[in-house]
């Protein structure tokens, strides 16, 4: 897994049905002890809530994906929310929507629809944001042909992470991972064939979607 979308901000948002509230908290979590710190943190803040459900998804291939009803009838809260999850097709995102009863029994069908409305209107304030993973290469150059190899790799499109001077001058550079090849060509054509690169690691990147 190469690329994945999450939310680009955090947000929330609210639902209101037959006067009961329905406050949706959306967060990009990276672990599962993140999304569970958030649901207790919640508990702590909205403490005269009935109620506090949540789902997330996390990981690039989206592999955990976890969900609570905290108390409201089995499947009519957490599994809706996760949904809303999966239909958007976010990871790293942990959703919890608190619930203020407001006297009225809503019915299996009126709580699916609150719970999944009030995700689904915290995803789209929230906006979505694409991850990418890049492979961070090394290049070492004299400090003669620095400037000018530098420059013509920008020009065909190479990203520049980073340039440190030394007793040569290493240039670090970041490539998408089907797209190390043309970047090894780039290299060989600034550096007449000379040029050695080196892959030194690897880093998520964020773009809006």
């Amino acid at each position: 897994m190469t690329s994945y979308l999450t939310v680009a901000r955090d947000v929330t948002a609210e639902v209101e049905d037959r006067g009961s509230r329905f406050l949706c908290t959306l967060r990009r979590v990276e672990t599962e002890e993140d999304a569970r710190a958030l649901v207790a943190a919640l508990r702590r803040e909205h403490a005269d809530a009935r109620h506090h459900c949540s789902a997330f998804v996390l990981g690039p291939d989206g592999a955990v994906q976890r969900s609570s009803d905290d108390g409201e009838p089995a499947g009519t809260a957490g599994a809706p929310m996760l949904d809303v999850l999966r239909g958007a097709g976010v990871s790293d995102v942990a959703a919890v929507v608190t619930r203020w009863f407001g006297g009225t029994l809503l019915g299996a069908g009126g709580l699916v629809r609150a719970y999944g409305d009030a995700v689904r209107a915290a995803v789209a304030q929230a906006g979505l944001l694409r991850r990418t993973l890049l492979t961070e290469l090394a290049l070492e150059l004299n400090h003669a042909d620095a400037g000018r190899v530098e420059g013509e790799l920008r020009s065909r499109g190479v990203v520049v992470l980073d340039v440190a001077y030394d007793a040569r001058v290493r240039l670090l550079l970041a490539a998408a991972p089907d797209e190390v090849g043309r970047v090894g060509a780039a290299v060989a054509a600034a550096t007449a064939g000379h040029g050695h690169l080196e892959s030194v690691g690897e880093r998520w990147t964020d773009s809006v979607s």
